[in-house]
């Protein structure tokens, strides 16, 4: 049974387990749906047990759905999402009632879900803007959404209830973003007034070779915007690399704005409006 979750009683039944062993190696989730006892709560392993909690006739939706198409940045502690006729309140279950269309589904891992672009659509509806554009962003880079795809069901959906703020967050959906600080970053950016920035641009020296991939920024101005994390100034491999690779872009004649969890939006807007007035 390795890490994943299960039906007590099936195991019993099939005598893969004894009642010993499941009392003292497993621990419940949900009514008879066991885990290790070791187990780590991550967002795939609590859809999982949630869709087995549905007796397997659940859809997985939202962020449990996103979490199994292999979107990252997904809070170990959030709920698991379901469309199920059980919508008893218990804890770590968000069970909702969805009219969700047969090409609208799909299985994966055994599971049944929402296909990347409902489930984009449904996280839009039900979270805050800003909230929803982050899990876009890592479900359109876990699994090549197209905007497009979400587009065509907004109009199916157009009596939905969320699906105006959806529209119009859609636009600002990105699957450039590698990590929720850059969405945020991006998101400053646009907000202030300032042109959409392009993401993960492609930068090569004078013979051709890549010699970095930007975040996001303006190729043909030659402004690059980066999001350093933690790791950027604890791993020296790294460091070491990202001050080769600055040195490079500014001998190529790029702007280099670097930016941490320590800037504000007024300080990310301010460094943006300076690199852009270099450029007039």
């Amino acid at each position: 049974m390795e890490d994943e979750p299960f039906i007590g009683s099936e195991a019993l039944a099939a005598g893969r387990l004894t009642r010993h062993e499941l009392r003292t190696r497993f621990r419940p989730i949900h009514q008879d749906v066991y885990i290790p006892v070791d187990a780590e709560l991550s967002p795939v392993l609590r859809a999982k047990a949630c869709w087995l909690r549905s007796r397997r006739r659940g859809v997985l939706v939202g962020f449990s759905a996103s979490a199994v198409h292999g979107a990252k940045w997904i809070d170990n502690r959030r709920a698991a999402e379901i469309s199920d006729a059980n919508r008893r309140l218990v804890p770590g279950v968000i069970a909702r009632a969805c009219l969700i269309e047969f090409d609208e589904l799909c299985l994966k891992a055994g599971l049944t879900l929402t296909t990347p672009a409902r489930t984009a659509l449904d996280l839009l509806c039900w979270y805050p803007t800003d909230t929803a554009i982050t899990a876009v962003d890592a479900l359109a880079r876990a699994t090549r959404l197209k905007v497009a795809d979400v587009e065509l069901l907004a109009e199916r959906h157009q009596g939905r209830r969320g699906i105006v703020g959806a529209r119009a967050a859609l636009d600002l959906v990105d699957p450039g973003a590698e990590s929720p600080k850059e969405t945020w970053l991006r998101l400053v950016i646009m907000r202030a007034g300032f042109p959409r920035p392009q993401t993960q641009i492609p930068v090569r020296n004078e013979y051709g070779v890549l010699i970095a991939e930007v975040d996001m920024g303006y190729e043909d101005l030659k402004i690059a915007i980066e999001y350093e994390g933690l790791h950027h100034r604890t791993d020296r491999r790294q460091f070491d690399k990202d001050i080769r690779r600055y040195d490079e872009l500014i001998e190529l004649g790029w702007i280099v704005l670097r930016f941490t969890a320590e800037d504000t939006p007024g300080t990310v807007i301010r460094k943006v409006a300076a690199a852009l007035a270099r450029r007039q």
